[in-house]
């Protein structure tokens, strides 16, 4: 049989390549695409160009294949299929079974069964595909570890801004504003339970967020603009913290480090999930965390943060809205004829 599969060609350019595709070995499965889902942060770096190339793709991700951003190269880790062949030394039960998988953009693959996590009934693939965003916001608060009574601030409110404004919006805090350059994404940052929503480019913003007492206990950078974390910088009170979830690709950023930062003792901390920070390897595992996101996105369903749906045939006109007309779009999927 045959699938199609989206490839980042160059600059600017993807296109959608049929190619062969072999009956599942004796303990694999072949999985047929319902949903993917863009990153809008990553995938832009990589339709731009931008993304680094001495820099491994996903080393915890195997079925993105190449050690490296280099073009052509397939890429996306948000794929929600179903099982419709099996191997045969798999277990007759994964057969029709609805799974999520961390793989890139195309309409058939080949999985070892342990690469997969099942998905209940319950849970809608619409909403399932949004489990990679979930499990990074997870991360977000086990890492950024807010506390009752806290001044939290984010700036970013992209997919994985607004779902980690979603779960801040759960705990007891004095306040959780947000910061985002769209209008459309600071409408659905208030929707998901912020407290106020600024312009970062409004004078009075990063004012504004000094609070009741001096400057945010907590800030999370997320917006993947590098000067977002000199702004960041500047709303942080004394002694607090800062999470950097962004990744900025080739992108340097430029901060001023002379005056408040030099005397506030903050801390600045990098968060990534492809792995647990050591303070929790003592009881947590990656499975577990992934249990949790999972609970979260059957509490608050986010399919409502979807925007633009396409055909994967329509691949390139989709990367083209993404990246000239970012602020009208939330969450973009592919489907799959």
């Amino acid at each position: 049989m045959k699938r199609r599969s989206l490839y980042f060609t160059a600059p600017y350019q993807v296109s959608v390549r049929e190619e062969p595709l072999s009956p599942p070995a004796p303990q694999q499965v072949l999985v047929k695409t319902i949903v993917s889902a863009i990153s809008a942060g990553t995938e832009r770096l990589l339709y731009r160009g931008q993304m680094p190339t001495d820099l491994p793709v996903d080393e915890t991700i195997s079925a993105l294949g190449t050690p490296q951003f280099r073009f052509p190269l397939k890429y996306g880790y948000a794929t929600v299929g179903r099982v419709i062949a099996i191997g045969a030394e798999v277990e007759a039960a994964w057969h029709n079974k609805l799974v999520f998988a961390f793989n890139p953009h195309e309409s058939h693959f080949l999985a070892n069964p342990p690469d997969l996590i099942p998905i209940t009934t319950s849970l809608l693939p619409e909403n399932a595909v949004f489990l990679p965003n979930m499990e990074t916001a997870v991360s977000f608060l086990m890492d950024g570890q807010p506390i009752i009574g806290e001044q939290v601030a984010v700036f970013g409110q992209g997919v994985v801004g607004l779902l980690t404004t979603t779960l801040l919006a759960q705990l007891p805090l004095a306040s959780l504003v947000t910061l985002d350059y769209y209008p459309k994404h600071r409408d659905w940052s208030l929707k998901m339970g912020a407290s106020a929503s600024l312009d970062p480019a409004a004078p009075e913003a990063l004012t504004g967020l000094q609070g009741r007492y001096a400057g945010a206990d907590l800030t999370y950078e997320l917006s993947g603009n590098p000067e977002a974390l000199d702004q960041a910088i500047q709303v942080t009170g004394f002694s607090g913290r800062i999470l950097i979830g962004s990744w900025y690709g080739q992108k340097r950023a430029d901060l001023s480090l002379g005056g408040h930062f030099h005397r506030s003792q903050m801390r600045l901390i990098s968060s990534q999930v492809s792995h647990l920070a050591p303070r929790w390897r003592g009881r947590w595992n990656k499975s577990r965390r992934l249990q949790v996101a999972l609970s979260m996105l059957e509490k608050h369903q986010p399919a409502r943060l979807i925007t633009h749906r396409f055909p994967i045939s329509q691949a390139a006109e989709a990367y083209r809205l993404l990246d000239q007309e970012a602020g009208e779009v939330v969450q973009m999927v592919f489907s799959y004829e």
